[in-house]
């Protein structure tokens, strides 16, 4: 979706929020191979460097793997501050890489897209949860 270029930096990271909640809930995409992939879909639609978003979503897929059986039974509130710990994780693998492709340091406001996208987490949950028990019921 195009956003204006003042507000670009704070556009959340929809694919990570989509991807944790199935990690956390539905275990459809809990594999590192289909993070890998949607993340090189997100490079390629996106035109930033071929693997940067893909070695992100792995990193983050892992970390949830690792701690799923924790993170799953959280209230909502540390589930919240498990995401933005994620998406934080998931930027600071982005600087890396932005740094080693001797892109300088991005401006201050690259830090807010984590930031925004855990406002909108307990939403998006409570929605992928809905169509989630919709889908369920229907095939029973």
């Amino acid at each position: 979706m195009p956003l204006p270029e003042a507000v670009q930096p704070m556009r959340p990271h929809w694919v990570a929020l989509v991807l944790i909640y199935w990690n956390l809930e539905g275990g459809r995409l809990r594999a590192l191979g289909s993070a890998f992939a949607l993340g090189l879909v997100l490079d390629v639609a996106t035109g930033t460097l071929l693997g940067q978003h893909a070695l992100g979503l792995v990193i983050l897929c892992y970390l949830l793997e690792r701690f799923h059986a924790r993170i799953r039974f959280f209230p909502p509130w540390q589930q919240a501050a498990v995401v933005l710990a994620l998406l934080v994780n998931d930027r600071i693998v982005h600087l890396w890489v932005v740094g080693l492709a001797g892109e300088g340091w991005p401006h201050w406001s690259w830090w807010l897209s984590p930031l925004v996208s855990v406002v909108f987490w307990p939403w998006l949950f409570l929605l992928l949860d809905r169509l989630r028990r919709r889908a369920r019921l229907r095939r029973a």
